[in-house]
């Protein structure tokens, strides 16, 4: 019997999600899939996430924040400069390389704000349940009898 693991597959989600779009996701993964930039997705509370990404050295200008649906997707774009290009490295460890990042996010998640600051990208998202959607308690009415009408 062959089993899959998909654990891998939750750290693309945030938020409640369906096993049927997990299983959607598996067409999209593969082994040459990149790490970078590195991530944390952080639960602050039953209904607050937040998406923090390391992007030293990207500006406002260079990162664009899209959401269509339930896909939220982060890119990045450096352009090489004039200076870089005349520029010898010895060694070049920083990565300032284009990139995008692709979430699946939970129904009713929805992007509250996104900050940039001391090369750490932080989306605020928050899980808001439409009002009909909610739990609510049913009173029982004690003058109704299951099986006579009422008068």
């Amino acid at each position: 019997m062959t089993t899959f693991d998909l654990s891998p597959l939750h750290r693309f989600t945030v938020g409640f999600d369906s096993m049927g779009r997990l299983l959607d996701n598996i067409s999209r993964l593969d082994d040459t899939a990149t790490n970078y930039p590195p991530y944390n997705i952080e639960k602050l509370n039953e209904d607050e996430y937040s998406v923090v990404l390391a992007l030293a050295g990207f500006s406002e200008s260079e990162i664009d924040i899209m959401l269509e649906d339930n896909t939220l997707k982060v890119s990045g774009r450096k352009e090489e400069t004039k200076e870089d290009k005349n520029r010898e490295y010895v060694y070049k460890g920083i990565a300032n390389r284009s990139f995008e990042r692709t979430f699946e996010l939970a129904g009713h998640i929805k992007v509250e704000n996104a900050e940039l600051k001391d090369g750490m990208l932080k989306i605020s998202l928050k899980r808001e349940i439409p009002e009909h959607m909610k739990p609510r308690k049913i009173a029982i009415n004690e003058n109704l009898k299951i099986g006579k009408k009422a008068s």
